[in-house]
């Protein structure tokens, strides 16, 4: 079949679009030309001409399969995409779906055969999820996500056919979906103004997570990067930071492994403020070494590394000057004592929000901020653009007044 051109997809006198496409069928060759979509619309633009042609094509294509002879159950699909289909997934991802396999989907749909269930099945499964059971909109999607899953392994190994796929999956009026948002729930990013920030800078100065603060304050970093960050990977001369990798716990074991997505790796910008402060504490790091040396090799941890070589907890950043190690649960000490003394709700992750929202506001160029925040998708970056914060509501009253 022919790839997309000029001439495969053009506009009609009418203003609407259409689009032609050719395949082979008994040994001939046949063409087509489509003014409507595979729900029988009218194409009003090129993307959308794009599309069904492309969903026309693989119809063609996957009409050709053969109808599944196989019967599998879900618990079956869901066993063979652990055994041979999600190898290259993360740890964390592996235990997520675990767990929602193991403590709700199993019960529910696991001796049931994959070709049985139906898309409002599904959809009234997640709507029982997030309006009678109160589960949070977010963790319900993932749910949404796992049917997905399911579906999709049981396509592409033939237990499922086209027709079936394309309505649980596909077609835009007849595939699973999340039930409509409550009116009073609350998506909405989560940030610091300015004056609980005064009282946070105050709060975290001179304690052990001071670091780890202002790396989520200056940099957004995220909590496993954070203390998953080792002095190799920062640039004083140039003031950058490497992020390339996260600590986490694996069967109880401290590690670091590769971060989640590939766009997670990459290089920050420290300012003037954090890049300061990081000499001064390499200079602290120096006198450490040559002033504590047998504490730190008495208290060190050696944990392992992302090529799965040993390394000492003395070479992360986040590493107390007697050489103790740090980790991701050190923050929960400050974020009961931040509540308790500030009586402001902390978690380490509104500092990156923190950090998003205020790049926004000062007119930070998005694809810069989606860099800097190792987003692979710019539409999570534009959230913070969007996101209604003190600052934000000042500016625009501004411009409002001075209309």
């Amino acid at each position: 079949m022919g790839t997309e051109s000029s001439a495969s997809v053009f506009q009609l006198a009418s203003g609407m679009w259409a689009f032609r496409y050719t395949f082979t069928k008994n040994g001939k060759r046949v063409s087509k030309q489509v003014s409507k979509d595979e729900n029988g619309n009218p194409l009003k633009s090129r993307r959308a001409a794009t599309r069904a042609r492309q969903i026309a094509i693989d119809n063609e294509l996957n009409s050709r399969k053969p109808k599944p002879t196989v019967w599998k159950t879900v618990q079956e699909v869901y066993q063979e995409y652990c055994a041979n289909g999600r190898s290259d997934r993360a740890y964390t991802t592996k235990r997520k779906q675990d767990s929602l396999w193991k403590n709700h989907l199993c019960a529910r749909f696991g001796e049931r055969y994959i070709d049985e269930i139906s898309a409002a099945e599904v959809v009234d499964y997640l709507t029982e999820l997030y309006c009678s059971r109160g589960l949070s909109y977010r963790y319900v999607e993932g749910f949404l996500k796992m049917f997905y899953l399911l579906f999709g392994q049981a396509y592409s190994r033939n237990y499922l056919d086209v027709d079936s796929y394309n309505k649980l999956c596909v077609n835009k009026d007849t595939k699973i979906h999340m039930p409509k948002l409550k009116t009073d729930d609350d998506l909405d990013i989560v940030s610091f103004n300015r004056e609980e920030l005064v009282v946070l800078d105050d709060y975290f100065h001179g304690t052990n997570a001071e670091t780890a603060y202002l790396l989520g304050r200056y940099c957004g970093l995220r909590i496993n990067e954070c203390y998953g960050l080792k002095w190799s990977n920062v640039d004083l001369k140039n003031g950058t930071i490497l992020i390339d990798r996260q600590m986490q716990y694996q069967q109880g074991r401290i590690k670091l492994v590769s971060l989640k997505t590939r766009n997670a790796r990459r290089t920050i910008q420290m300012c003037d403020k954090l890049k300061a402060y990081f000499q001064s504490l390499a200079e602290r790091r120096e006198q450490d070494q040559l002033h504590l040396a047998d504490l730190r090799e008495q208290n060190q941890r050696i944990i392992e590394d992302l090529d799965g070589s040993k390394i000492s907890s003395t070479e992360l950043v986040n590493c107390l000057p007697d050489g103790k190690i740090q980790t991701v649960n050190s923050m929960k000490f400050h974020t009961r004592e931040v509540k308790a003394k500030c009586g402001i709700m902390f978690k380490y992750h509104y500092l990156r929000h923190t950090y998003g929202t205020m790049m926004a506001e000062l007119n930070t160029p998005q694809h810069l901020l989606c860099s800097q925040m190792g987003h692979g998708n710019i539409q999570v970056t534009q959230r913070y653009y969007i996101a209604l914060s003190k600052a934000g509501i000042d500016i625009l009253r501004e411009n409002l007044n001075r209309l």
